[in-house]
């Protein structure tokens, strides 16, 4: 048996879907809506969290329905402010405005502080959600103002130490939090062993660092040196596994353009002086 997806429609004086459904199958899930009211009436495309199944054709939908905006549950409310940046890419520029306009003030201006930053940078990967301490307090305080957050953003496995300026100092683990004497200073505790990323820096350059220093995650600074938020693992692993698949490719005489699917004659004629040079230096 096969994967089964369902997309339910109310037809209503403001007609909704819920659920697109992938991207591929449009045509044949859009005439199924068509049979039953023209596309350019729907008001809401609605789902429940951000996966392809549920999602995947949104902006196919939003294109052929240019009155309908897109509603979505509590969880895909909780996406972080730089996977929505990465979506926000694909959207028309009348939707971007609309669902920046549905956002909280704070929300909204993270995002836009993301999205300001060129799509292949440091600044558009980062997640501003950050959690800071000052180095004049105490352990203590650092401990009472964690307890009192409830939560900490995912991933996080190190506090900001910044100054009144909020540029960056240095960082603290949770762990020495943990298990320092509370009455100690946060000065007196503060790593500044790991270098702060450049907004501007490359996202290759990002995922290298992460790579060579095994890194969870890294705060991002801009040119005054003002903590702006962090990477972490999650965003940089598929940058990463790219990476070693592009290193793969070449060590076998590949490029990402020729990969196994490359014209056969190209493709054999490289792979074959690559094999021929590899052969020769075994003899030598």
């Amino acid at each position: 048996g096969g994967f089964t997806f369902n997309q339910f429609l109310i037809a209503d004086d403001e007609p909704l879907l819920f659920h697109t459904g992938l991207r591929r199958p449009f045509p044949v899930v859009s005439e199924a809506v068509a049979r039953v009211l023209p596309l350019e009436r729907l008001r809401y495309v609605a789902f429940s969290h951000v996966e392809a199944d549920e999602c995947g054709a949104l902006n196919a939908f939003l294109a052929a329905a240019p009155r309908a905006v897109p509603v979505c549950g509590q969880l895909a409310k909780m996406i972080s402010v730089d996977d929505l940046a990465d979506l926000m890419e694909d959207l028309p520029d009348h939707l971007v405005d609309e669902v920046l306009r549905s956002m909280d003030r704070e929300n909204r201006e993270r995002l836009e502080q993301v999205l300001a930053y060129p799509e292949d940078t440091a600044g558009r990967l980062m997640n501003p959600e950050v959690v800071t301490v000052r180095a004049d307090v105490s352990v203590d305080v650092v401990l009472r103002y964690l307890r009192m957050r409830e939560e900490l953003p995912e991933n996080t496995d190190h506090v900001y130490v910044v100054s009144r300026r909020h540029q960056y100092l240095g960082r603290l683990a949770l762990a020495t939090l943990i298990t320092t004497n509370p009455e100690r200073a946060v000065n007196e505790l503060i790593d500044d062993r790991q270098p702060a990323l450049r907004a501007t820096d490359a996202v290759e350059a990002v995922a290298k660092e992460f790579a060579d220093h095994d890194w969870v995650s890294a705060p991002v600074v801009d040119e005054n040196n003002i903590l702006l938020g962090r990477i972490t693992i999650d965003d940089v692993v598929d940058i990463i596994r790219e990476q070693a698949e592009h290193q793969a490719l070449g060590a076998a005489g590949l490029d990402e353009d020729e990969d196994l699917f490359s014209p056969v004659r190209r493709a054999t004629r490289r792979r074959a002086l690559w094999l021929g040079v590899n052969l020769l230096t075994a003899f030598l």
